[in-house]
């Protein structure tokens, strides 16, 4: 009996340097469940192949000609596309990742990234958790190690100790099988997790988690 066929993910690349798109597209050719459909070098060709091609996931550098990356990717969300973006940038300022998951992105790295990370990066965003660039999800969430602001801890005590904990992962860009690993869960009994974690703080899906985790102190590094 066959296998069934997957269908590839269908990705875009939108950065004004076509050096660095063609060395992105190199890499990704060898992924056989992803395909490049289309690039762009600046932000205002981005939006017009997106609606022409409904890529599944955009790969986008912040600093692009005509209309920049945030820009893009929050026209993107007023109109609904389903496109997830992902960031790919040289900036490794925190504030920056806060307004890139404010604009709607769904992943924020940095251009030195290895292969092997940008492809996970794309596989976990398609299925749509968040991911951020690990080390500096680490100096992102660093910044919050020790505090415990009294405006939190009501929404701390409304979620389980293993909530916290899952949250705590998820904002780290953990996906859900690495969740479940990590904690020794199914994957089933993560989501249901997340599915209370989202009830509880009144949000809708990995990306406002991460944002509600880093307002609220929730998220502590060991």
């Amino acid at each position: 009996m066959s296998g069934v066929t997957r269908v590839p993910i269908q990705i875009m690349i939108a950065d004004d340097h076509a050096l660095l798109r063609q060395g992105i597209k190199n890499v990704l050719d060898f992924e056989s469940d992803l395909r490049v459909v289309g690039e762009a070098g600046d932000g205002e060709e981005a939006l017009k192949k997106a609606a022409e091609l409904s890529p599944d996931i955009m790969l986008l550098d912040i600093n692009m000609p005509r209309l920049n990356g945030l820009e893009v990717t929050r026209r993107l969300k007023e109109t609904k596309a389903n496109t997830k973006v992902i960031i790919l940038t040289i900036h490794d300022d925190e504030n920056y990742v806060i307004e890139v998951l404010k604009s709607g992105a769904a992943g924020y790295l940095l251009k030195d990234i290895e292969p092997g990370m940008l492809i996970k990066a794309i596989r976990t965003v398609y299925e749509g958790e968040t991911f951020i660039y690990p080390t500096l999800a680490k100096k992102l969430f660093g910044q919050l190690a020790g505090e415990k602001a009294a405006h939190s801890r009501r929404s701390e005590e409304r979620l389980t100790e293993r909530e916290l904990e899952v949250l705590q992962l998820t904002a780290r860009g953990m996906s859900n099988q690495e969740i479940a690993s990590k904690l020794y869960l199914s994957e089933k009994t993560v989501k249901n997790h997340l599915t209370n974690i989202f009830r509880k703080i009144n949000v809708t899906d990995r990306t406002q988690a991460v944002l509600y985790a880093l307002k609220h102190k929730l998220v502590v590094l060991d």
